[in-house]
């Protein structure tokens, strides 16, 4: 779930290029926990790796909400049969942070945390597979790329005017910054349920904007009422099957069934989703599917993608239909590849 790459790649500094080479076999992008998990196993197999994170530790979990409760129950984000302990059925952000650094520190894996991939070069050549990795820190060769980089770094922009201003984030955090204030949450998913909800207690007076229809059929079952409760009694204010036109400092303009409307506003969080960056995929060379999901090729039973040497674990596996795959049922896909690794003897 988090990456080692940001959405445009940028120009290697020409004192990176002409660095000397540091040789690993293996480079895993990203430090998420599927990332970690191909890190274990690569280890338990005696293959030599190094894993690569443009941000912290599990840096999408990071992000995520400081108050948020996985939809998961604990031994369902467990890795390396490493037990995890929650002191409830549904782990918190910080449980699952601190389990994540336990596994991290018990099993002490490679991991260069704040490094970011700038640009990677297929240097393969007849049987011969090689790619040079070159980051904002250094410069690698190495013989095999698994790519873990999750979905969570790209926002859905509204693309509307004002977006970028202060006031405006795709990254809700904490209530406490928008107690007493005017507040727009725009979304009908959990991200945005629980900003509406958890804003709202902390005395925001809060407005919902939401293209659909209704709350969305996969907010979390014991969370779903109750903001559908306090829309019903007006506590919080949605305006469904509506669509933000414009921000400005202290107004927002919103398209409505009924007409335009222009609402006092202090701040915006526009939890809209994320999505891959399928930009880097293709950069790789690897193929992407035409509809509409923009599926990458993956050879399900090795998880090696059309491009010979590179793989794929995790969310990234599903294109844009980032719904598809969890820690839960992605993190086999560490297993799959080490284990084609050590059959094919490729190191």
């Amino acid at each position: 779930m988090s990456g080692g790459i940001k959405p445009k790649i940028s120009v290697p500094p020409t004192y990176l290029c002409s660095m000397a080479e540091t040789e690993v076999p293996l480079i895993i992008i990203g430090a998420g926990p599927i990332g970690l998990a191909c890190a274990l196993e690569a280890k338990k197999a005696g293959i030599s790796y190094l894993v690569l994170e443009k941000g912290s530790l599990v840096n999408s979990l990071f992000n995520y909400p400081a108050n948020m409760t996985f939809f998961s129950t604990s031994e369902r984000l467990e890795i390396g049969n490493v037990p995890f302990v929650s002191s409830s059925p549904k782990p918190t952000r910080a449980e699952a942070l601190e389990y994540y650094r336990r596994v991290k520190t018990a099993f002490d894996l490679q991991v260069n945390l704040y490094e970011e991939v700038l640009d990677v070069e297929n240097k393969s050549g007849g049987s011969s597979i090689s790619f040079r990795i070159i980051t904002s820190r250094a410069v690698y060769r190495c013989a095999r790329i698994i790519v873990c980089t999750g979905f969570y770094d790209i926002p859905y922009l509204l693309d509307v005017p004002g977006e970028n201003l202060p006031k405006v984030t795709h990254y809700y955090k904490e209530p406490h910054p928008y107690a007493f204030r005017k507040v727009m949450v725009v979304g009908s998913q959990n991200s945005s349920v629980d900003a509406a909800l958890e804003t709202w207690r902390k005395g925001a007076e809060v407005t919902m904007v939401i293209r659909k229809p209704e709350i969305g059929s996969r907010v979390k079952y014991w969370v779903r009422p109750d903001i559908i409760n306090r829309i019903e009694e007006g506590s919080i204010r949605a305006y469904f099957n509506s669509s933000i036109l414009e921000i400005r400092e202290l107004e927002v303009d919103i398209m409505t069934p009924e007409g335009k409307l222009t609402l006092a506003n202090d701040a915006v969080i526009a939890t809209t989703g994320y999505q891959p960056n399928l930009a880097f995929l293709r950069k790789l060379g690897i193929r992407l599917s035409d509809d509409e999901i923009l599926c990458p090729y993956i050879k399900e039973e090795t998880q090696e993608t059309n491009v010979p040497g590179i793989y794929l674990a995790g969310v990234i596996c599903g294109g844009m239909n980032t719904h598809r795959l969890f820690i839960e049922n992605s993190r086999v896909h560490a297993a799959t590849i080490i284990n084609h690794l050590k059959s094919t003897g490729s190191f």
